[in-house]
């Protein structure tokens, strides 16, 4: 079973004291590839280095909303040099949080309409984070309608995924599909086509059970593809080939 997990931040301090150790034991627990997630410039940097260092390892190049306040006037810029790199494949995190408002709404929505503008022009797919503002999601991404998106960590509802999928966008779950409070996440994963379905870890982050509570990490997702395929009524091993295959798919990525 070779599982892909299709986002996680593996330059979080969280990883620092073994880092180097776990990335490279992956391989020997069954997750054949990796898509480590930019945050920001710093960060997204810090994933185009872990990128060059492990063959497995992809990365995505963005502004996450947290940080949209905080921007650069160069920041398109180092996006776009960034973006040039070989295995550079999706601009993201990018998108809106209005649950936390660390940036000013109006500052996030400028920010996220221009990394779609900029992934518009590179020809490259966006990693979407979503949080309590899908209507100003659903109304910025109209403006772009030749973007292919992911939905990381997908936290809506049927309803709306039914929506989404009227264009070319995927979705992408982890730990919380295993919580016992979960309720719209693990319905969206039934209800989902094959082609439309990831798996991801979103690492350090959202650790699933039985491990909640500890720092998460990829050797983590085959618990996450346990529930999936348990969701589904599917096989596990048919589950895990073909979220594997939906992500290279997304990604772009030559197997």
């Amino acid at each position: 079973m070779v599982l892909f997990d299709a986002h996680a931040h593996y330059d979080d301090d969280a990883f620092d004291a073994d880092r180097s150790e776990l990335l490279a034991s992956l391989p020997g627990a069954g997750i054949g590839y990796v898509v480590n997630a930019g945050a920001d410039e710093s960060s997204s940097k810090a994933s185009v280095k872990l990128a060059k260092e492990y063959p497995f390892v992809y990365a995505t190049v963005g502004v996450h909303p947290h940080s949209a306040a905080k921007v650069t006037p160069s920041y398109l810029d180092v996006l776009k040099k960034l973006s040039k790199e070989e295995k550079v494949v999706a601009i993201g995190e990018i998108g809106l949080d209005y649950h936390y408002d660390f940036s000013p709404r109006d500052v996030q929505k400028k920010v996220f309409d221009a990394q779609l503008s900029l992934a518009e022009q590179l020809s490259l797919p966006v990693v979407i984070h979503e949080r309590e503002a899908i209507a100003d999601t659903l109304d910025i991404l109209a403006a772009h309608p030749n973007i292919k998106a992911l939905f990381h960590c997908y936290s809506g509802s049927v309803e709306t995924a039914k929506t989404l999928l009227k264009r070319d966008n995927y979705f992408s779950f982890g730990g919380v599909i295993t919580f016992k409070n979960a309720v719209k996440a693990p319905e969206v994963v039934a209800f989902l086509p094959n082609d439309r379905l990831l798996l991801e870890t979103d690492c350090p982050y959202l650790t699933p059970v039985p491990h909640r509570g500890k720092r998460n990490n990829s050797r983590y997702l085959s618990f996450i593809a346990e529930k999936a395929a348990m969701l589904r009524n599917v096989d596990v091993l048919a589950l895990s080939e073909q979220t594997t295959q939906n992500a290279l798919e997304f990604y772009n990525i030559k197997a």
